[in-house]
């Protein structure tokens, strides 16, 4: 039997399994498909635990505040708090990612700015959550978004920098440097954010092009609404971006965190990879930069 299957028999022994398949997409959780309709989620690493505790909070939080379906976790164990022991459960959110090419794919420009349209409308129902607020129901720390840059170019510099050549490390200091002394940050607003707003995250329904769900709230919590538009720009480019920037409210003002974001992720992949020995996500980070 599945070790998985084992954990979870041994927490919720009247759950009646009949079949079950690992979903090999999970970047920090071992995601196990049972009976084609739940979701359980194993943490791969230690500080994944908090995150995904941090995550079942926030989940039962939002619940009633947004309207798209997000997971429900309806089985949890953290008894043992050990990767491979903590799990969460939910229904499965019918629907698939909405990849890059599957967005090119829809002709009618209407059915793309309806797409847009619920993108948006799910952010400005998350980002409705004052960062204060949440802070002190779900007891979360209140981030420093420039300071968590500075600290991200700290790291990059310490342990990327000795992988990338030498222009490339003058222009990612650069724009750090830039970036971080400017006035970007002037009209900040802290919320409550998604974290991982890419298309791996976002589900739809092809025959409806309609948005079916939004899941993987892991790297949920306060921070800046910007973080959030960096996923779509990153995952989908400019044009559809500059479609749901102009949906949101005062979307201009955070137009240069969001472009800032943006062009760190590869960096994050790299230091991921390399601070939890995943050798995958950092040459997948890195390879532009050697």
């Amino acid at each position: 039997m599945n070790k998985f299957i084992e954990i979870i028999k041994g927490v919720y022994p009247d759950l009646c399994i009949e079949d079950y398949y690992l979903n090999d997409i999970g970047q920090n959780n071992d995601v196990l498909i049972v009976n084609k309709s739940l979701v359980f989620r194993f943490p791969k690493y230690k500080n994944g635990i908090i995150q995904l505790r941090r995550e079942t909070e926030i989940l039962k939080y939002i619940k009633g505040i947004v309207s798209t379906s997000i997971p429900n976790p309806i089985y949890q164990s953290f008894e043992e708090l050990e990767p491979g022991k903590v799990f969460t459960g939910y229904n499965l959110i019918d629907g698939v990612p909405l990849w890059k090419e599957s967005l090119t794919g829809v002709k009618s420009v209407e059915l793309v700015k309806g797409l847009a349209k619920q993108l948006v409308s799910f952010l400005v129902e998350l980002h409705s959550i004052p960062g204060e607020k949440a802070s002190r129901d779900l007891n979360l720390k209140v981030r420093n978004p420039r300071e968590e840059m500075y600290n991200l170019y700290d790291k990059i510099q310490n342990k990327l920098f000795p992988f990338i050549r030498k222009d490339a490390q003058n222009e990612i200091s650069q724009s750090f440097e830039t970036f971080l002394k400017g006035e970007a940050f002037s009209n900040l607003n802290i919320t409550l954010l998604h974290g991982d707003f890419g298309a791996s995250n976002i589900l739809w329904n092809p025959e409806t092009s309609m948005i079916s769900g939004i899941i993987d709230f892991g790297g949920s919590g306060l921070g800046d609404p910007a973080y959030d538009f960096a996923g779509i720009f990153s995952s989908y480019g400019e044009d559809f971006f500059n479609m749901c920037i102009n949906l949101y409210p005062n979307g201009t003002e955070i137009f240069e965190r969001v472009k800032f974001y943006k062009s760190t992720f590869a960096l994050q992949e790299a230091l991921h990879g390399f601070e939890n020995n995943d050798r995958q996500a950092f040459e997948n980070g890195i390879k532009d930069y050697r």
